[in-house]
């Protein structure tokens, strides 16, 4: 019985020591001086997709606060958000300093 539980207790600790990666390194972390030092430029991350709704129904009133959520059999239609990649990030200089959704000659 002895024997089973310090084989078990052995691949437990094991286990755990492989789950810890030193190679990613998050900002969150570390602490002190290597905090403030962190160069987030040096580390690869992976980019993170969202997505949003595109058919929600706009409620107000009695009709938003009698809505039963459970009973919705409708389909999701999910669309994902882009951020950036703008035309604004393309330009420098004073045009990207006076850029403007108005204005259409970038």
């Amino acid at each position: 019985m002895k024997n089973i539980a310090l084989i078990l207790g052995v691949l437990l600790i094991s286990f755990g020591a492989f789950a810890q990666e030193k190679d990613n390194v998050k900002q969150s972390d570390l602490k002190g001086p290597a905090y403030k030092n962190y160069k987030h430029w040096m580390h690869k991350t992976a980019p993170t997709k969202i997505y949003s709704e595109n058919n929600k129904k706009a409620l107000q009133g009695p009709a938003y606060k009698n809505q039963q959520v459970w009973k919705e059999t409708t389909n999701k239609e999910l669309v994902e958000v882009k951020i950036g990649g703008s035309e604004r990030q393309k330009l420098t200089g004073p045009a990207y300093k006076n850029f403007g959704p108005w204005s259409k000659n970038w």
